[in-house]
């Protein structure tokens, strides 16, 4: 008698990696349209701060890039963080995004220095790093703990981009996306402490 037939399951791996390829593709599929389509004009639909008209930009900000230049440098740890944060599965790893792209792009638009356009993948990146790192700290398993130092090992001399020390550079993005990245993490891995149900008495022998 055969086995009833189960359905395959992807690995985590492949899963990451379709899911990065779409994400990083997606981005460069867009900034290819903008430049050649529309001469950059889709920049617009970055973040203005405290703009009541484009407060819906915060979907779309984290995904333009004001240039090839400028999608070129946050390819490469867009790539790599966004990787290793899917590894722990697709849907924490949609949820964490949406965290970074919606607290994160919302308290740029709420805090960010008025008059400015902030756009671009680096608040992902830096939402991705701090992702990592939170893992690290509140799942405190050896799998997470080697991810959390690998990330910083690889991008952590990037936090000191979280400091306004480069002008033209969206240091809120950067500050902000980290946050959001660290609320994910709390949210998805914090240890709770065990029910009452759930501690098996002690009883002495």
């Amino acid at each position: 008698m055969r086995p009833p037939h189960t359905p395959r399951r992807r690995l985590p791996v492949g899963q990451a990696t379709l899911l990065t390829a779409l994400l990083l593709g997606g981005v460069w599929a867009q900034e290819l349209v903008d430049q050649f389509a529309f001469g950059g004009a889709l920049d617009q639909y970055g973040i203005v701060p405290r703009d009541p008209g484009r407060l819906e930009n915060v979907l779309t900000a984290p995904f333009l890039h004001g240039g090839f230049g400028h999608l070129l440098a946050n390819s490469a740890p867009l790539a790599v963080l966004a990787w290793m944060s899917a590894v722990r599965g697709a849907g924490r790893f949609l949820v964490t995004t949406a965290l970074i792209v919606l607290v994160g792009g919302g308290l740029v638009w709420l805090l960010g220095r008025g008059g400015s356009l902030h756009l671009g993948a680096s608040l992902l990146v830096f939402g991705y790093l701090a992702y990592l790192i939170g893992v690290g700290w509140w799942e405190r398993t050896p799998g997470a703990i080697l991810a959390a130092a690998l990330a910083l090992f690889l991008y952590g001399g990037a936090l000191w981009g979280l400091l306004p020390t480069q002008p033209g550079i969206s240091w809120e993005a950067h500050l902000f996306g980290f946050l959001a990245g660290l609320l994910a993490a709390a949210l998805g891995h914090r240890r709770r402490p065990a029910r009452a149900s759930q501690v098996k008495p002690y009883s002495p022998r």
